[in-house]
Formats: C-alpha cells, structure tokens, sequence
C-alpha cells in the first residue's frame, strides 16, 4: 500500500482531531491505493477496508467579499455575515478544481473531496496533463498564499461511507457539488475491470453522497455533473430533461427517454434515477447538470498562478475533442476525426461550466424537487471543430491538415441533434462563445506546452467493439 504523506498529525480512529502548524486547512486523510491495490479493487468492491484515517484543523476563512446564503438561511434569519458552505467532492479534477476556486473566490466557505484516483490513472496508462500540475497539497497552499482565503482538504474514497460520513459531519455543507466519478468513456471501455471500476466507482459514490445527505445535512442541496451523453443522438429535439407525451389519448411529463453509448454514460443513467428517487422518497434537494463537451483550460482564478494551473488532458482516453485538436494542430498532427464526422455535441467553456455550477447553488432546488439543466452553449458537429481549427491554426502560421480515422465507438456519425438548454440562460448564465479569438488563445497556449506532448498518444487506442478482458497497465 502506498503512502500518503501530509503536515498533519494521523489518528487510527476515526474521530476528528486537530493539528498545528501550517497550511491551516482541514486534511481528512483516506486510502490512496496504488496501481496494483486499484487493479485488485476493481476486482471486487466487497474487499475494501472500511478503516479511515481522519485528522481535521479548523480554520476561518479570511478575505471574504461576498456571504451567499441557501434559501434555508435566508428564511430561518441566519446572519448574513455567515459563507455557505460547499463540498467540491472530485475537487482535484478538470471541472472540480476550476470550481472549487471559483467558488473559494466568490465568497463560498469550500471543502474539497478527492482521493486523487485520477491522478493514478495517468500513471497506470502512461499519460500526462499538458499542463504540469501540482500537488492538491500546493494547489490549496498557494490559494491560500495569493487570496488569504482557506479551502479545507478531505483525502478519500466516497465508496467509503465511515469516510463520507465524517467529511459531512466535520464540515457540515450547505452544498454538495459532485464531480467525483470516473469520467471517461473511453476509460470505461478498455477492458472488463475498468467498466466495473466505473460503474462500482459512480454509482454506489454517487449513492452514498445521497445517504450521507439524507442522514447527517438534510438541508443540503446536490448540485451533480450529469452528461449530455445520456440522451443519446434521438430524431426528435432533447428536452430538459423531461418530455411531455400523449399516448393513446393519455398525457403525462416524464424523464426524457436515455440512450448512453458507453459504460461511463450508463452509470450516469443510473445515478440520475437514484437522485431523482430519492427526491421523491426522502425530500432531497437535487440539480443534474447535464453537461457537454467542456473545452479550455484557464479560468480568472487557475490564471492567478502557475500552481494553479489546471490539468489539460489531449490524449485519446480524457481529452475532449476541441483541446485534442488544438494540441494535435499545435504539434503538426493531423486533426483526428472520427468516421464521418457529423457527430453533433453541445459545447461549453470552462468559464462557463464554473459559472453554470455557481448559478445552480444560488438558486437551489426545493425540497423534493429533482431539476435537471442542459449545460452547454452551443452545438458543433466534430467536422465543425475540424473546420475552425484549421482556420485558427493558418491564422497562426500553422499547416493545419485533418484526417479520418476509424471511428472506435459505436455512434451515429450523421444525426438530427436539436438540444434545449434555456433553463441557466434564465437564471443568468452569460455564456463564452467560441471566437476566434478564443481559439487563438487555445492554439497558443498548446504550442506553449507542445514540448510536453506525447505523440504516441494522440491516436484512439480503445475500440467500443474489441474491448479488452483483462486491464492493461504501464508499470509504475
């Protein structure tokens, strides 16, 4: 078993003790399993250890400027001079950390949740970050450094519920935004254990955050990173996530029907009918982002400093498409097209997912109430992206090429794709647009890092068709 090694003091009980010294946020310290202790919990979830090992500081948060308060506040008289609190759980990923800053910056009170998984996928498949990113450990020491304000730390798995319960009770949020589930198609496609992993891993997560609501922060609102994938590509427009039917002379509102296309969107599928059952059963608060295809890399906050850089992924497992374009035209790649190419996707900027996720928070679900948002901006088919990549690109003295490949997944490659997605413009979400200016931006800052591209894993390497049976690993 691998160690993690933290400034903080380690207790073999679960109870929450505190520690001195600096960095003074709250460290809540959980199994880090290696490459070889994550291929045997793949194997079977019922081998886990159910021991935690929690060590807490409290600390105020300095340099406040705004106070958010949930409906529940505002209506029970709470001082305005008290933050909201929210748990970013995922908090050390792509979307979760950009968040978890922005949140921290606007005023919230914010814990993030992570047992940096995704961190160990890279090393098992031999993949990095564009970026170079820091430890979560830094990340939150230079936060603090530049801004005064505290972001509390809680290392460990949301599978482990003895852990989950302590992170609610020690920090009590208003607020779960949950980004922590494996969120990779492909990832989920390479083999049977890795599928497993997925589904095990989002859905009993995703299960017990639902719990741990219900049974120590009734009050608090699920703010939860759907996918846009889990509609499907249907002939008919996608609605917010219900469709009123007639049939037979009978009307009635009902979820609108799913159709995922891989392992990751399935386990998606299921945590929105967990959610929205236990809306019903047990008065949850919940708001299924369902988003799209996110692209960029900076945000104001991740700008700030180089350890606040977030991670930026390019290769054929976790890059989304138009940040794999940008750094295959960076690097003189051929653009990688899947198939046809009319592959139809809703597509938002980073900014934008962070603003989405701060929009949803001040304006929470009522009790009972399961809301599901379509979170994107706008529509592009792949050829689209191609297209504007490549025009980007000669702007920029690049000799920008585009290439067909062998599509790895099972989709169609030409569809009818009319997505709704009103409901965050309501609440004001003022969007990014892609322009030519933002894909200069993105062009330049992938020939800034393109000394840190790995060719050999631009190209699909996981087939929908020929998934594997047993993992395959790179030794660490």
């Amino acid at each position: 078993m691998a160690h993690l090694i933290t400034n903080c003091t380690f207790s073999a009980s679960p109870a929450v003790k505190t520690f001195s010294g600096s960095p003074s946020y709250c460290c809540n310290v959980g199994k880090l399993q290696n490459s070889k202790s994550l291929n045997l919990s793949l194997k079977s979830s019922s081998k886990r250890e159910k021991k935690s090992y929690v060590t807490c500081a409290s600390a105020a948060v300095q340099g406040q400027t705004q106070t958010p308060l949930t409906g529940s506040q505002e209506a029970s008289g709470h001082s305005s001079s008290k933050p909201k609190k929210v748990m970013v759980i995922g908090g050390d990923g792509y979307c979760g950390w950009a968040t978890a800053l922005h949140l921290s910056n606007k005023g919230y009170e914010v814990a993030i949740v992570d047992n940096l998984v995704r961190r160990l996928f890279d090393h098992q498949l031999g993949l990095d970050s564009l970026t170079p990113i820091t430890s979560i450990q830094n990340r939150i020491r230079r936060w603090k450094s530049l801004t005064g304000k505290t972001i509390q730390l809680f290392i460990g798995d949301i599978c482990d519920f003895d852990f989950l319960s302590e992170a609610f009770k020690s920090f009590e949020p208003d607020a779960a935004v949950h980004f922590g589930e494996q969120r990779s198609a492909p990832y989920s496609m390479i083999d049977r254990s890795r599928a497993v992993y997925t589904q095990h891993n989002n859905v009993i997560g995703t299960l017990n955050v639902l719990f741990a609501i219900k049974e120590y922060s009734e009050e608090c609102h699920l703010v939860k990173l759907g996918t846009m994938g889990e509609y499907g590509t249907p002939n008919i427009d996608i609605e917010e996530g219900f469709i009123t039917i007639t049939h037979n002379g009978r009307t009635d509102t009902l979820p609108y029907p799913k159709q995922a296309s891989s392992f990751y969107h399935l386990s998606k599928v299921h945590d929105s009918h967990n959610i929205a059952f236990t809306c019903k059963a047990w008065g949850i608060r919940a708001t299924d982002l369902n988003q799209g295809v996110v692209y960029g890399v900076r945000t104001d906050e991740t700008a700030m400093h180089e350890e606040l850089s977030n991670r930026f992924d390019y290769d054929g497992v976790f890059g989304t498409a138009l940040n794999r374009f940008c750094v295959q035209a960076a690097v003189g790649h051929p653009l990688t097209v899947y198939g046809k190419g009319g592959q139809t996707r809703g597509y938002l900027d980073i900014r934008d997912t962070v603003q989405c996720v701060e929009l949803a928070i001040a304006n929470p679900a009522k009790p009972g109430e399961f809301r599901v948002f379509n979170q994107f901006t706008e529509q592009f088919s792949v050829n689209d992206l191609a297209k504007l990549v490549t025009a980007a690109g000669a702007k920029l003295g690049l000799d920008v090429h585009t290439k067909s490949v062998p599509n790895p997944r099972v989709e169609a490659e030409e569809h009818y794709y009319n997505a709704k997605h009103t409901k965050l413009i309501e609440l004001g979400l003022v969007p990014h647009l892609l322009s030519d200016s933002l894909l200069d931006s993105l062009l330049n800052f992938a020939v800034q890092y393109k000394d840190r591209v790995d060719n050999a894993q631009i190209m699909p390497s996981v087939s929908w068709k020929k998934m594997g049976a047993k993992p395959r690993t790179v030794s660490v």
